[in-house]
């Protein structure tokens, strides 16, 4: 199907739940001239969001095309029932977890109102939650899952990949259940490893924490996330999740074991299936990952030297792929990462070095 094949998106689109995903989401319609209304049990929130441009607060005879589900796990069910019931719309939810919702729709609703459900999960987010962290450049090339059920109209789906497509994300197709395996492997399993890791730390000795880098803060970033909210998700897809912990559990069982027992060969295998694993993640675009290296730069720690740098680097004609500050404690400087391809490393680093940067291999 090609985007001349979409409905147009005209709106007007309702938005239930102003938080980070909700309020991105309206950002994006209302940039493009779509109309927006709002509907959240926070006043602030919705204050906020309509602050920022987002739209409208709702009113009794609007008369959406599009109704988005924005709403925390435990309430997503009862704000798809009653999205449909109150209004003639297409409907889609931007929840975690789809197949629950699903079936909790599908025994609420007659045949007619499901057709007009399709589940959808932007893959984008922030440790940070609330309006005042969203943007509209949140889902810039992010893939987006679109969740049909067997009983949705064709053109619901289209409508909602058009959304999809409006807000600059890549949609991809997939059955409920099968998008809950997924995100349980690439989303909630990373997730808790991340709140085990960063849990080690709670009770630390301060000396042990002044060497923290920024492997660690990688590792552990997205820790900081709402716990409240994750409970939501991880009931809502214990299934998957569990059958994934106790794959973990089996792969930490023989980790413990080859450490000790010193067993060199079986540890390097441990570590090259990390390797592996990492190098299957896609690159940028959904194509395959690329060979990188990172060069790192110190960089002095006062206005202007980052913009210089980042400056620099697009004079000398190399992309960046990502980037990393870590501050060092003792000086006034940062140490900052640029990934980059392979092939780009060493004449990035000698350009940059002729520029008067300080870099290190």
């Amino acid at each position: 199907m090609t985007d001349d094949d979409l409905p147009a998106l005209t709106g007007p689109v309702e938005v239930v739940g102003a938080g980070l995903i909700g309020t991105s989401i309206a950002l994006v319609c209302s940039r493009l001239g779509i109309e927006v209304v709002l509907r959240d049990t926070s006043e602030e929130n919705l204050r906020t969001a309509h602050g920022l441009g987002a739209g409208r607060a709702a009113a009794p005879d609007d008369r959406p095309q599009l109704v988005v589900v924005a709403v925390p796990p435990a309430s997503v069910g009862d704000a798809i029932v009653d999205a449909l019931s109150r209004t003639g719309a297409v409907v889609t939810d931007v929840g975690s977890v789809k197949a629950a919702p699903f079936e909790e729709v599908a025994g609420r609703v007659g045949p007619d109102d499901l057709a007009r459900y399709v589940g959808s999960h932007p893959m984008a987010g922030s440790e940070r939650s609330g309006p005042l962290a969203a943007s509209a450049a949140l889902f810039d090339g992010r893939p987006w899952a679109v969740t049909p059920h067997p009983y949705a109209r064709p053109d619901a789906v289209r409508l909602v990949e058009a959304l999809v497509l409006e807000c600059g994300a890549a949609p991809l197709v997939m059955e409920p259940a099968e998008h809950d395996r997924a995100v349980a492997r690439i989303s909630h399993l990373p997730h808790l490893a991340a709140v085990l890791v960063a849990g080690r730390l709670a009770a630390a000795p301060a000396e042990h924490l002044a060497l923290s880098g920024q492997g660690v803060r990688d590792v552990t970033r997205v820790a900081a996330s709402d716990p409240e909210l994750w409970q939501q998700i991880l009931e809502a897809n214990s299934e998957a999740v569990l059958d994934l912990l106790a794959e973990v559990r089996a792969d930490l069982d023989a980790l413990m074991s080859a450490v000790a027992s010193d067993s060199g060969p079986d540890l390097v295998e441990i570590l090259t299936r990390g390797n592996a694993g990492t190098a299957a993640i896609p690159g940028k675009h959904g194509g395959p990952a690329r060979p990188t290296r990172s060069v790192f730069v110190a960089v002095p720690d006062h206005p202007g030297e980052l913009a210089r740098l980042f400056g620099d680097a697009g004079e000398i004609g190399i992309n960046i792929e990502d980037v990393h500050i870590d501050h060092d404690p003792g000086r006034p400087v940062g140490l900052t990462e640029l990934v980059v391809e392979r092939g780009s490393a060493e004449p990035l680093l000698a350009a940059l070095e002729s520029r008067g940067w300080t870099t290190h291999r």
